[in-house]
């Protein structure tokens, strides 16, 4: 798991960029926020406003059934993410959904002290517990970011678009 590496602004080279005048420039950022503060039922909420994402930007309808299966992977993932955020720390401040490029970026802010890990040893046949083994499971990289002003959090998952 990695803890701190954030998306690099729109424009500005990744951390494998070599700075050439030549490089290709990176994919437009395209984001999408979803204030959650004090909402009810923030889980289909927040799983309708990435379907919605998703179908803006082509993931949906799906063409093939890997396409499918990408898109009810974020679906799935942006469901554990926001439901830890409404059991572990106080609800969910906003959900973010990045397209970027080959990766679709979910971060779900909260104001929780607690550091999200999958639970080890991880035990399939007991009842809850599986959200951030399901999010490692899925998911190219994940991570935890803390707030700027110490107080909360970000907790980011990055997906690979369909091929």
């Amino acid at each position: 798991m990695s803890t701190t590496r954030p998306v690099p602004p729109p424009g500005e080279p990744g951390p494998d960029a070599d700075g050439a005048s030549d490089a290709i420039p990176p994919p437009a950022v395209q984001v999408r926020r979803l204030r959650l503060v004090g909402v009810s039922g923030a889980v289909p909420r927040s799983r309708d406003f990435t379907r919605q994402a998703l179908q803006d930007w082509g993931w949906l309808p799906a063409a093939t059934a890997d396409h499918r299966a990408a898109a009810e992977d974020v679906l799935l993932v942006v469901s554990e993410l926001v439901t830890n955020a409404c059991l572990h720390a106080d609800g969910p401040e906003e959900l973010r959904v990045a397209n970027i490029g080959k990766i679709l970026r979910l971060e779900v802010v909260d104001l929780g002290a607690g550091t999200p890990a999958p639970r080890t040893p991880h035990r399939a046949g007991r009842p809850g517990g599986h959200g951030m083994f399901i999010v490692q499971r899925l998911c190219l990289d994940w991570g935890v970011v803390r707030n700027e002003g110490g107080e909360g959090k970000t907790v980011w998952a990055e997906l690979a678009a369909p091929a």
